[in-house]
């Protein structure tokens, strides 16, 4: 791998394009593609190069990064582009998909004599923007390695996980975690409410006592205690809802495969569904607090909580 690789960067949605505008901006040589117009012409506004088509994006590249919304996209681009890319090229996937196309994917990069890593993140679209994202990373220590010096741009942290696959693993059961946490703390404001107690009176109880979590002191779902969270500016995401329920959905998928009781996990599924279903997929997933206020899911038979 050369000192300054040419990477071909796919994927320029919320996420992919402040992460593809830090590795340009750090001197990368990057070529970014998405199949979508309006996202090439974002890109090209804050002037990172782009290709005109996937096969020009990998035209002698040294390294694809993939950053797309499920598992059966990142196949699909991979079908396409392992063709396209010599022996010891590496592909990072940033993608937060399901752990059979996971595993695929590095199965059919070690058949053509590929390195490859999956490399979901964590930090969501401020993280991006200031190139603080947390990498969790899957695949084989040599990979791992190339792959480092090429995150370190967009990255705050970067934790080796393991094997094929480890990456997506952390990052399911973290996003599990702060699913339930963030409903947890929607509850707990709901309830506060009505009970008479002020958003910064409990805030002050709860972060600096047991009740203490991320939800609760970087991203409170209420306006307020913590200034920068989405909370303040109309739920605008930050991680938006339908993400949520779709890395919940992947847990789900996991746990299922793996024969794990997480009832927990599947209640917030449930909850975060329902706030899809009811129109709030483009809000942050701390907009739960307003599908609470408003009376939730329905009660078993029908009956509004």
């Amino acid at each position: 791998m050369t000192a300054n690789p040419i990477i071909a960067f796919v994927g320029l949605g919320n996420m992919g394009r402040p992460m593809v505008g830090r590795l340009s901006a750090a001197g990368a040589q990057v070529r970014a593609f998405d199949a979508s117009t309006a996202a090439m012409e974002a890109i090209r506004t804050a002037g990172v190069p782009t290709a005109g088509s996937l096969s020009e994006a990998l035209e002698g590249a040294d390294v694809l990064i993939t950053m797309l919304p499920a598992g059966r996209h990142v196949v699909s681009v991979c079908e396409e582009a392992y063709p396209r890319l010599g022996v010891g090229a590496l592909h990072i996937d940033c993608s937060s998909i399901d752990i059979a196309s996971a595993k695929a994917v590095h199965a059919s990069a070690g058949a053509r004599g590929l390195l490859s890593v999956d490399a979901p993140v964590s930090g969501g679209t401020g993280g991006a923007e200031a190139g603080t994202l947390t990498f969790m990373l899957g695949g084989e220590a040599r990979a791992v390695e190339v792959a480092r010096p090429i995150l370190q741009p967009m990255a705050g942290r970067i934790v080796q996980c393991g094997e094929a696959a480890a990456g997506q693993a952390a990052k399911i059961c973290n996003n599990m975690i702060l699913g339930i946490s963030m409903i947890g703390v929607c509850e707990a404001f709901a309830l506060a409410e009505k009970l008479g107690l002020s958003h910064q009176a409990l805030f002050d109880v709860a972060s600096k006592s047991s009740g203490q979590c991320w939800s609760l002191t970087s991203y409170c779902p209420v306006p307020g205690p913590v200034p920068a969270s989405p909370a303040n500016n109309g739920y605008k995401p930050g991680f938006a809802s339908a993400l949520m329920a779709k890395d919940l959905g992947l847990s789900q998928a996991a746990a299922d495969d793996a024969g794990v009781s997480t009832p927990m996990g599947a209640l917030a599924r449930s909850l975060y569904d329902h706030l899809v279903g009811e129109g709030g997929g483009d809000q942050d997933f701390s907009a739960m607090i307003e599908f609470l206020r408003a009376g939730g899911p329905a009660r078993p038979g029908g009956a509004a909580r």
